[in-house]
């Protein structure tokens, strides 16, 4: 338990200007995430702000990979959204806070670790997958009131300074990285709009975000079976969406950073933050992406620019929501772009010639899930599936057998590669049991017998050496095979040699 309550990474040097000025930067660009996600589950913008809070606060303190943003997210406001419909706001805070339990509960038995199944084809798919969607997101500001694409000097105005927030986060590092350039960027914007009077759309434009402290709320839901078995579907889905992108999340930023963090921790830090945002009135959330690239970009690599971007968040709803409902979204929105084209994989690209085509098609169907259904989790749950058929059908056809026959006319079968369940028919071709000598010895040094259709598999094939008469020798099974074939039939005589032990990667 003490592991999980290491509050502070007291080791790492600590840049204090770099994370608090980076804190502030992704405060700003939580702000509208956050309004647009609780408007699209069908909540109050406060609902999502809070749980930005929250989330954020939480997860910087006690979560598993420093530098990494947590928030209100559109994969949960997606999950929950019929429910809000449905049941309304308090059914909305109960699952949130049953989706918490069941992440704490994944975290404690150690289910991180399970992240090492997803292949590297589908993360590059669920990468280029969310940094469309971002950049999608952001085409709505170029939009008016009806719904119609801007045109004339109001399209000039935004695209004016979406485009120079844009250049200054792309030109001032060159130049100078004393101050985060994307919050000189908002700030450039923002004086620019106001010394000017630019007409252009503010955050206050899309809704109020004046508000006081999260109040603490119980869910106001029935304790009985069948309020267990309304939330309890989307509990489900929530708390695996929230550590799948969560943990994908981690991984990236690890790679980034090139260091490692901790999974199972953030997925216990998840799931408090989502206990405690569904008793503080909010939406419930997870890990995101653009806000993490954000501050991970800014050189922010601690755990003070997440709990900076939290509490500012707060001072913003509480006393600065005349000021920040000003700051004009091209400012964010320039920012947004920037944020997807620099999540993007542009090098997955630049492989498609050289990767299997298997791997082209996971990725490939991953980015596409992800754009056009929304759904994280089942973007990954696909390429995962997708990338263990095809590794199970390579691996089915690498199975052989050299055969001899030694100086005492017994006959030996060596073989080689995984028997399981895709390689048992081809397993069974290589004997010819009927004409084979009195004695035969099948040799596994350089196989292993890997699941219940392998067992069946030796199990049948020494019952038709036994039919006509002919025993068997199985050599070099590991101790776990032989404990699988323990109920093997009598005249099978297993000759036990120093086989290699076989271990599962503990976290």
């Amino acid at each position: 338990m003490k592991k999980y309550l290491n509050l502070f990474d007291l080791k790492q040097k600590v840049d204090y200007k770099t994370e608090i000025l980076s804190g502030l930067t992704v405060a700003l660009a939580l702000v509208p995430e956050a309004i647009a996600f609780a408007f699209l589950a069908g909540l109050s913008p406060l609902t999502g702000l809070y749980a930005a809070f929250m989330m954020g606060l939480v997860t910087s303190i006690l979560g598993g990979r420093p530098g990494m943003i947590s928030g209100a997210t559109g994969a949960v406001a997606i999950v929950i959204v019929s429910l809000a419909k449905s049941h309304g706001v308090e059914y909305i805070f109960a699952t949130v806070v049953l989706a918490g339990i069941l992440q704490m509960a994944a975290g404690f038995l150690r289910l991180g670790k399970l992240m090492r199944l997803v292949p590297h084809p589908v993360i590059f798919g669920f990468v280029n997958g969310l940094a469309i969607v971002i950049f999608m997101a952001q085409l709505d500001q170029f939009k008016d009131a009806a719904g119609n694409w801007m045109t004339g000097v109001p399209l000039l105005i935004i695209l004016g300074l979406v485009f120079l927030t844009m250049l200054v986060i792309w030109g001032l590092p060159k130049f100078s990285k004393t101050i985060p350039a994307s919050l000189v960027a908002i700030l450039l914007v923002f004086g620019l709009v106001y010394a000017f009077g630019i007409d252009t759309r503010t955050i206050g434009d899309i809704a109020s975000i004046k508000g006081g402290f999260p109040p603490f709320h119980i869910p106001d839901v029935p304790l009985s079976l069948e309020t267990l078995k309304i939330v309890f579907p989307y509990a489900a889905i929530v708390a695996g969406v929230g550590l799948i992108e969560s943990l994908l999340t981690l991984n990236i930023v690890d790679e980034i950073t090139e260091t490692r963090g901790r999974g199972n921790k953030e997925a216990v830090a998840q799931g408090i933050a989502n206990v405690l945002s569904g008793v503080f009135s909010g939406m419930g959330g997870c890990a995101m992406i653009g806000q993490s690239l954000i501050n991970i970009s800014n050189g922010a690599r601690a755990r003070l620019s997440g709990i900076v971007a939290s509490v500012m968040l707060l001072v913003f709803v509480m006393f600065g929501s005349s000021l920040i409902e000003q700051v004009p979204m091209a400012a964010l929105t320039g920012l947004m772009i920037m944020v997807a084209i620099g999540t993007f994989e542009w090098a997955s690209l630049r492989t498609f010639k050289r990767m299997p085509k298997s791997d082209v098609l996971v990725m490939v169907l991953v980015t596409l899930v992800t754009v056009f259904l929304h759904n994280l989790a089942l973007a990954v749950l696909v390429g995962v599936i997708i990338s263990a058929l095809v590794f199970a059908w390579d691996n089915a056809k690498r199975i052989r057998a050299r055969k001899y026959v030694d100086d005492a006319g017994i006959k030996h079968y060596e073989i080689y590669g995984p028997l399981f369940f895709g390689s048992v028919t081809v397993f069974n071709e290589k004997f010819d049991v009927p004409n084979d000598p009195e004695e035969v010895i099948i040799d596994f040094a350089e196989s292993r017998i890997v699941d219940m259709s392998a067992i069946e598999a030796v199990n049948k094939l020494t019952e038709r050496y036994q039919k006509i008469g002919k025993k068997v020798h199985l050599k070099h099974l590991s101790k776990d095979c032989l404990t699988l074939l323990k109920n093997a039939d009598d005249l099978i005589e297993v000759n036990v040699l120093e086989d290699p032990t076989y271990k599962v990667v503990v976290d």
